[in-house]
Order: C-alpha cells, then sequence, then structure tokens
C-alpha cells in the first residue's frame, strides 16, 4: 500500500506542491527517503521515527520508503517532518488514508512529538486554497495561514494532537487569524526646521514612488528626513499587505501570525553583501528589496556599498522583480520598492561648505560619487542637495505642514492614481506608467513641453531621463489637483533632476 500526504516546496513567494508518497514493503529493514531531499530534509526520518516513539508507536521491521514528487525538484527545510510522519502513519493504517490525501501539511518535529513552526505559512496556505486541500501546520503558524480565508487551516500544537483530529478522538477547530499588527509610532515631519525643499521632495516620492537621492553634508538632515518618510505614506491595500506578508513569512518575519499595514521600511547597512541586498544564499531567500516591496528601501551612505551590490539594483528598479537564479532554479520575487538614498558630497563631506571644504576640491567629490555609475544615477528621479541647517533656524520653531498633513494630500494623490490605473494591469502609481499611457495622461501643455524640450537639449537628457522627468510632473499635478500637466509642474520638476554636485 502507498500512503501520499501533501506539502510544499517554495520557489520564491511560490509554493508547489509536493507530493509525499510513503511505501512500507517486506525486506531489510530500513527508512529512506527520495527525491533529492537537502540534508535537513533527509535527517527528518530520524525525526520521525523519534517523534513516533514518543507516542508509542513503533515501526515495523520492514523496508519504508518515502518519495517526495516531483522527484526531480530540490527539497529544502525542515517543514517536511510533519508530512512525512502523517503519510507513514496512513500506510500503516493508523490514520485513514483518505483524510491525509486531502490536506496540505507542513510542520517541523520536535523530539517529543511537538510541532516546531516554520517559515512560510502564508504562501502554504494559498497553495492548500488552489488545491482544494485543508492546510495542517504547527499552532504558532496557524494565525499567519489562517489570513488566507479560502483555506481551512488546522493548528495541532503537538503530533498526538494531529493523529487525534484525523482518527475522530479530537477534531481541531480551524485557526484564527492574527491581530493586525498596530501602526508603529512614527516621527513627525512637521520637527524638521527647515528642508523645505527636501521636505517637498519626499510629498512627491511618496505620492508617486519616485525613486530619490539626496546629498548633503554630514549633519544636514538626511537620515532625519528619510526617518520621517514612513510617517506620510498610505497605509497597505488588502491586497498589498497580502503580497508584502507572503515575502515576509518565508523570512519569518512576521510577529506572532499577525499581518501589517504599515508599508515596510527596510534601511541595510552598507556593508551588506550582494545576496542579502537583492536575494540568494541558502535557499535563495529574499533579500532586503524584496522585504521592501511596496515600501521603501532606505541607503544611506549611498557610494559607500559595493560597486557590485549598487549595479545589481539597476534592474530590479525598471522591471519591478528579481530573478535569483541558481543552477537547479531560478527564483523569482517581486520588488516594487521606493529607492530612497543619502551620500555625502565627498569622502570628508563638505564639499559644498565654503567653511570647510576641503583642499582637493573638486577632484574629491568627483571621485567619492563617482561610485555610483551614470546610469544608475539616471534611474533617480529627485535628486537634491540638502545644505546644512544655520543654527539661527535650529532656535525658530517648528514650521511646515505636519506629516498627518502632507500625508492627506499624499493618499489623495495616490487615489487618482489608483483610478487612474484600475483597467491597467501591472501598473499603480506614476511611477509604473510607460508607453503610450505614459504619452497619454503626462503629456504637457505647449508651454510645458516646449520647455521640456530646451531643459532635454541643454542638459543633455536621456530617454528614460525625459520620460521621469514626465512621471515626475504628473504626480506634481496631482498633488495640485490638476488633470492637466502644465508649465509650472514641468518646471519643478525639472529642478529636481538637475544637481549641480554631479552631473551625470
Amino acid at each position: 500500500m502507498v500512503a501520499r500526504a501533501y506539502t510544499v516546496a517554495f520557489e520564491g513567494v511560490e509554493a508547489r506542491t509536493v507530493e509525499v508518497q510513503c511505501a512500507v514493503t517486506p525486506g531489510l529493514p530500513g527508512f529512506s527517503i527520495v527525491g533529492l531531499p537537502d540534508k535537513s530534509v533527509s535527517e527528518a526520518r530520524d525525526r520521525v521515527r523519534t517523534a513516533l516513539s514518543s507516542l508509542s508507536i513503533a515501526l515495523p521491521s520492514k523496508r519504508i520508503t518515502i518519495n517526495l514528487s516531483p522527484a526531480d525538484m530540490p527539497k529544502e527545510g525542515s517543514h517536511y517532518d510533519l508530512p512525512i510522519a502523517l503519510a507513514l502513519l496512513a500506510a500503516l493504517e493508523i490514520i485513514p488514508s483518505d483524510a491525509t490525501e486531502a490536506t496540505t501539511a507542513l510542520g517541523e518535529l520536535s523530539l517529543d512529538g511537538s510541532l516546531v513552526p516554520v517559515t512560510g505559512a502564508l504562501p502554504a496556505a494559498m497553495s492548500a486554497a488552489e488545491g482544494h486541500r485543508t492546510l495542517i501546520c504547527p499552532s504558532a503558524s496557524g494565525a499567519e495561514a489562517a489570513w488566507v480565508g479560502a483555506a481551512r487551516v488546522l493548528a495541532p500544537k503537538t503530533l498526538a494532537d494531529a493523529v487525534r483530529h484525523f482518527t475522530g478522538q479530537s477534531p481541531l477547530p480551524p485557526a484564527e487569524p492574527g491581530e493586525v499588527a498596530d501602526v508603529a509610532q512614527v516621527r513627525d515631519l512637521g520637527d524638521v526646521k527647515g528642508q523645505e525643499r527636501a521636505k517637498r521632495a519626499l510629498e512627491i516620492a511618496a505620492a508617486g514612488r519616485h525613486h530619490m537621492i539626496m546629498v548633503g553634508t554630514p549633519g544636514s538632515g538626511k537620515s532625519m528626513l528619510a526617518a520621517r518618510l514612513p510617517g506620510i505614506l498610505p497605509p497597505l491595500t488588502p491586497a498589498e499587505a497580502l503580497e508584502t506578508s507572503m515575502i515576509h513569512s518565508l523570512s519569518g518575519l512576521l510577529d506572532e501570525g499577525g499581518i501589517s499595514r504599515t508599508r515596510p521600511f527596510r534601511e541595510p547597512h552598507h556593508t551588506a553583501s550582494m545576496a542579502a541586498i537583492v536575494g540568494g544564499g541558502r535557499g535563495a531567500k529574499p533579500g532586503e528589496i524584496s522585504l521592501a516591496h511596496n515600501g521603501v528601501l532606505f541607503m544611506d551612505e549611498f557610494p559607500e556599498f559595493p560597486r557590485q551590490v549598487l549595479e545589481t539594483l539597476r534592474q530590479p528598479i525598471e522591471t519591478g522583480e528579481v530573478v535569483v537564479s541558481r543552477a537547479n532554479a531560478h527564483v523569482r520575487y517581486p520588488c516594487r520598492f521606493l529607492l530612497l538614498a543619502a551620500a555625502n558630497p565627498c569622502k570628508c563631506g563638505y564639499l559644498s561648505d565654503p567653511a570647510r571644504a576641503c583642499s582637493r576640491v573638486p577632484h574629491c567629490g568627483e571621485d567619492y560619487l563617482g561610485r555610483i555609475s551614470g546610469p544608475l544615477m539616471d534611474r533617480f528621479d529627485l535628486r537634491i542637495e540638502v545644505p546644512p541647517v544655520a543654527y539661527a533656524d535650529l532656535d525658530l520653531p517648528a514650521a511646515g505642514a505636519s506629516s498627518a498633513e502632507v500625508a492627506a494630500r499624499v493618499a489623495q494623490a495616490r487615489d487618482i492614481q489608483a483610478a487612474r490605473f484600475a483597467d491597467s494591469p501591472g501598473m499603480r502609481l506614476n511611477a509604473d506608467a510607460e508607453g503610450a499611457l505614459l504619452e497619454d495622461i503626462a503629456t504637457p501643455d505647449e508651454d510645458g513641453r516646449a520647455l521640456l524640450v530646451k531643459v532635454a537639449e541643454r542638459f543633455g537628457l536621456s530617454a528614460r531621463g525625459y520620460h521621469r522627468v514626465l512621471r515626475v510632473a504628473r504626480t506634481i499635478a496631482d498633488l495640485d489637483g490638476s488633470q492637466a500637466v502644465r508649465q509650472p509642474h514641468v518646471a519643478e520638476a525639472v529642478g529636481y533632476r538637475l544637481m549641480t554636485l554631479k552631473e551625470t
């Protein structure tokens, strides 16, 4: 008799169904697992054997073979323990085989039979719902998986609880979704003194998801401004929250099964490796750019990141997804993020400060910002200089709009964009617009077009730069409540495109 249970193998955010087949046949006693298991899967036989022993279930003196199908797909992770145990129990006729065939299971077994939480419960629940199966997962993972309303989720604490459920002795109740995570306290934009141009640029960036780089002397407020960007971003929509949480589920970042409506804000250190930023490593896990999906990736000390890491950002910025290629698989992760970069103007940091500029002007700045290649710099929609704030201004009371006021304007602009792109799949914000649609929604009036052509010829804008100016101008018009893109909108967009410290 061959008994079957089902589980999943993760390929990016996709969970592919894996059939766990178990056969108990006469022959030399043994317990083998086949189907390209990695070390952690191969070790499942010892965990399963000991966990069953804790339930006073002794394995027969026969040949036990576990096959993980499809056999040519690599199997990684400890979540195969529970489905292997269920398939074996069905093969021993301890639990009904038809019940295990109607479930998708994942979970790691302790030696005493308790179930240890694993990553990926949310995408596993999506896969179970698509296959019209019930998901069996550890109790600590049930609240996370239960967010997929289309899936029935059962979350036993131990293997014994699962056995009692399948035998009808003590049926398990369906798991309940976790609590929606509270919105974290954010810093108010109104606390920032001065830097009105930078605050305006942050508002535009938040409204249209435009990439932005800030260049300024140390202590001018770049990091302070970046820390206040989350406070002006609208909460995630339900669809965005689910797809973002699926990535975080694979990384084990969901807190007690709760799904957050706050947009991600990731700020990796400049010593991070390429695998940490882009994704990869053991199991091709998502990197920072994917963990920032639908949110913000803040890269402070931007030129200090390794050149190879910076150059790998170019394609994900354009496509909104990253493909982690390995010899046996190509894993795809979404990564539509707002890139916010901060940099000093030179290595000593005071190139733009006439009172403290170093003696290596201008080579100090050219060498330092030269680490950012022209093609990468061309992908920033907004480039601004952040000058130091005068000491006299620091004594003045805070002025300017609060985060709540700016957030209201940003939300209104995003609502306009949501209606605009309702019938355009793959496009949500002005930063996504391209082709004929971009020309249709962002073509400026006659004066604005003449200005843009003059600027393009004078400063040698690339075709990418030209279109990015149009997108920014469209966002500025949305913030202004204007249906048409006019000359003032184009002029402001052009002003954020040009930066005197480094022309590319």
